[in-house]
C-alpha cells in the first residue's frame, strides 16, 4: 500500500512566528496592551460596550456552531493582527518590494540563529584567513579575527611607509570576507586601482581604512567604523597596535628583514622574530581569547601570516591558558621560500617552537585528497602537496582530522573551500563537545 505524502507549505508571512526571531514576545506585548486599552475604554463607558458585544456573541452562538465560530474568529483575528503589524513595520522600514520584505525576514532569522553560535577566535592573516572566514560566518556571528600587522609589501607596505599606519591589507580582506553580502559596497572595498599616479596598485579599502585611521586616531576605531559600513558578522582586530616589523634568521645564520623579503631568499628559515622584540597585544584580543569556545590557527602562510601573531607572547600565553578547543588548519601545498619540503608535523613544530608553549594545538585539520591534474606551475615553482605524517603528529599528542578541503579553479590551482573548511571545523568542534559530556 503506497503512502501519499502531502507537503504542507507554510505561508511566507507565518515566518514571523518561527522560533529564534525574538518577535513573538513583542506580539504578545502588543496584544496585552491592546486588551488593556480596550478594557480601559469599557470602564470609561460603564461597561456598556462589553454588554453590547456579549449580547451579539450570544445571538451568534445560538445560530452558529460554537467550535467553528471560535476557530473562525481566532484565525481572522490572528490574520488581521499579523497583517497590520507586519505592514506597519514594512512601512517604517520603507520596504516596498516583495523580495526585499522576504529577504528581511530571512536575514533576521539567520542573524538571530547565528547569534547563539560558538565564540570563535581565528588567528592568522593573508588570503588563507579571509577564505576561512567566508565559511565560518555561516556558523556563528561570534567571530573575532585576529590579524597580523607585519605586512610591508604592496599597497599596505606603501601606506605603512608613507602614512605611518598599520598595514591595512589583511584587515581589509577579513572585513570583506565577513560582510553580510557580497554586494556593491563590498566589491568597492576590494577594488584595486589599475591606473593613476599615486593610486595605481592601491585598493579602495586600504585607502578608506587609512583615511579613517587618521580621522579616528587608531586602526581599531577605523576597523570598527568600516565594519559598520559593511555590516560584517563578527569583528576584526589587529594583533597589536605596535609598529611590528618581521625578521628571520636563516639556517646559514643570515638575517633577513621585512616580511616581503623573507620568502624571496630561497633559504630555510631557522627562526622568526620581531622588532620591537616585545610587542604589546591588543587588550580586546586577549579578552576574546579568554572568552573563546574555539580557537583556530591558520590557514595561511606559516611564517608570514600565522606565526607572527604568536610572536606576541601575551597572545601565545593566552591561547595556552585558554580552555577553548584549539585546532590548526594546515596548508594544502608547501610554499616556496617558507615551507619547502615541510610535512604537516613540521608546520606544527614551527608553531610550537615560536609560541613557546606545548598546548597550543589539540588537533590539526588536513586535506586528504587532490585532483589528478594539478597545475604544472606548482612543480615549476617547487610547490608540492603537504605530506601528512600521521605517526609523527601523534607523538606530539595532537589528533589528525583528515577530510577533503580543497576546491579547484580553472587554472588547476587548489585552494581551501570556505564551505568544506567550515563544515569540517564545525563537525570536529561538536564532536569534542559530545566527548566532553
Amino acid at each position: 500500500m503506497k503512502k501519499i505524502l502531502y507537503k504542507i507549505r507554510m505561508p511566507k508571512d507565518a515566518g514571523w512566528l518561527l522560533p529564534g526571531l525574538q518577535v513573538k514576545r513583542w506580539f504578545g506585548l502588543i496584544i496585552l496592551g491592546t486588551i488593556l486599552a480596550l478594557l480601559g475604554l469599557c470602564v470609561l463607558f460603564n461597561m456598556r460596550p462589553v454588554y453590547f458585544a456579549v449580547g451579539i456573541l450570544k445571538y451568534i452562538a445560538v445560530t452558529v456552531n460554537q467550535e467553528l465560530l471560535g476557530i473562525l474568529l481566532l484565525l481572522v483575528g490572528a490574520y488581521v493582527f499579523l497583517k497590520g503589524w507586519k505592514n506597519s513595520n514594512y512601512s517604517i522600514l520603507d520596504l516596498n518590494e516583495e523580495r526585499d520584505r522576504h529577504a528581511l525576514l530571512e536575514s533576521l532569522y539567520k542573524r538571530r540563529k547565528l547569534n547563539y553560535g560558538p565564540k570563535i577566535v581565528a588567528v592568522g592573516g593573508g588570503t588563507g584567513l579571509s577564505t576561512m572566514l567566508k565559511g565560518i560566518k555561516k556558523i556563528t556571528n561570534n567571530i573575532t579575527a585576529v590579524v597580523t600587522v607585519g605586512d610591508d609589501g604592496g599597497s599596505s607596505g606603501r601606506l605603512r611607509q608613507e602614512m605611518g599606519v598599520l598595514p591595512p591589507g589583511d584587515i581589509r580582506n577579513c572585513i570583506a570576507a565577513l560582510a553580510d553580502d557580497e554586494d556593491l559596497v563590498t566589491k568597492l572595498f576590494q577594488y584595486r586601482f589599475k591606473t593613476g599616479e599615486g593610486l595605481e596598485g592601491h585598493s579602495f579599502g586600504n585607502l578608506f581604512l587609512t583615511a579613517l585611521c587618521a580621522i579616528t586616531g587608531n586602526m581599531v576605531r577605523a576597523v570598527q567604523e568600516s565594519a559598520k559600513v559593511l555590516n560584517i558578522r563578527g569583528r576584526v582586530l589587529p594583533s597589536t597596535l605596535d609598529d611590528m616589523k618581521l625578521s628571520a634568521e636563516m639556517e646559514d645564520g643570515t638575517i633577513v628583514e621585512g616580511e616581503s623579503n623573507i620568502p624571496e631568499t630561497g633559504k630555510k628559515i631557522k627562526r622568526l622574530f620581531t622588532t620591537p622584540s616585545h610587542c604589546k597585544a591588543l587588550p580586546d584580543v586577549l579578552q576574546a581569547i579568554k572568552e573563546a569556545d574555539l580557537i583556530i590557527l591558520g590557514p595561511g602562510s606559516l611564517y608570514t601570516s600565522v606565526i607572527p601573531n604568536l610572536l606576541i607572547k601575551e597572545i601565545s600565553e593566552a591561547i595556552s591558558k585558554s580552555s577553548a578547543k584549539k585546532i590548526y588548519v594546515c596548508n594544502i601545498m608547501t610554499q616556496p621560500g617558507e615551507t619547502t619540503d615541510y610535512k604537516a608535523s613540521d608546520h606544527i613544530q614551527a608553531i610550537l617552537d615560536h609560541a613557546g608553549y606545548p598546548n597550543m594545538i589539540q588537533a590539526v585539520l588536513v586535506n586528504n585528497s587532490l585532483p589528478e591534474d594539478l597545475s604544472p606551475d606548482y612543480e615549476k615553482s617547487n610547490s608540492f602537496p603537504v605530506v601528512v605524517d600521521v605517526d609523527e603528529i601523534k607523538t606530539k599528542k595532537i589528533n589528525v582530522v583528515s577530510t577533503r578541503l580543497y576546491e579547484e579553479n580553472e587554472e588547476k590551482y587548489v585552494r581551501h573551500s570556505p564551505s568544506r573548511l567550515a563544515r569540517a571545523i564545525a563537525y570536529w568542534y561538536k564532536k569534542q563537545l559530545k566527548q566532553k559530556k
